[in-house]
């Protein structure tokens, strides 16, 4: 079906970026992008080089991670993508990436304060870190648990995946996810900057706090939600 091919079209574009995106190094990374209408995910084969990867590569599996089209096994991490697909219906793109500065947070166990404007841009707060997984959930299914770790603590936490489309696991590394392939790349280059300035912020002024409430509202609202006025009808445009 053509909406099928041109979600592999999108997919293969997608996991291209991320090399030159600045993001990954080998192939620590990934991008799905499920197309609603069919409940069919794309997502990058596992181990295969960015630059060589084209939409036939690209392997195609329904919701329940049953395979429907490709020859080459899929992402090591699909069953996290497929958990967060099937928990929070908004969102149409993953991001996976062990980008240096927001794997250094995830590492660390610590939350990335939005200490700044450019973070709360993006991210509406503290980019949250999940808890690592237990030695019963690594060893019952440890890419799926990762999602519902996920997913679970934006539950607990009352956070809404689509004003915090980021998270950073314990020990692990980031995630992010958008209304797209490509839109998820972008909130995971927006992460790793923001992890970046933070890390320098902090060395620099180690008693830094985070940003007040009503410039955090004005930044995130003035780009995000109904009250948007910020560029011309798109995200990003300065």
């Amino acid at each position: 079906m053509l909406m099928l091919e041109q979600l592999k079209e999108r997919v293969a574009e997608a996991n291209r970026q991320l090399g030159p995106s600045g993001l990954v190094k080998l192939t620590w990374g990934n991008v799905s992008e499920i197309d609603r209408a069919s409940g069919i995910v794309g997502i990058k084969p596992s181990g295969v080089d960015y630059a060589c990867l084209t939409a036939s590569d690209i392997v195609l599996v329904d919701l329940d991670g049953n395979r429907v089209e490709g020859a080459l096994n899929p992402s090591s991490d699909a069953r996290t993508h497929l958990h967060l697909y099937r928990s929070w219906p908004d969102i149409g793109g993953v991001t996976h990436t062990h980008s240096p500065f927001a794997t250094a947070f995830s590492q660390a166990g610590c939350p990335l304060p939005c200490l700044g404007t450019t973070h709360a841009d993006h991210f509406y707060g503290t980019v949250p870190v999940c808890r690592a997984l237990t030695p019963e959930e690594v060893a019952e299914d440890y890419e799926h648990n990762t999602g519902v770790a996920i997913v679970e603590h934006f539950a607990n936490e009352d956070i809404h995946p689509m004003q915090m489309p980021a998270v950073l696991q314990h020990y692990h590394a980031p995630f992010t996810w958008g209304t797209s392939g490509i839109d998820s790349i972008h909130n995971s280059i927006a992460l790793e900057m923001c992890a970046q300035m933070a890390l320098s912020t902090i060395q620099l002024a180690p008693h830094s706090v985070p940003l007040p409430s009503h410039l955090l509202d004005k930044h995130y609202l003035r780009k995000h939600g109904p009250g948007a006025y910020y560029g011309q009808g798109g995200k990003d445009r300065h």
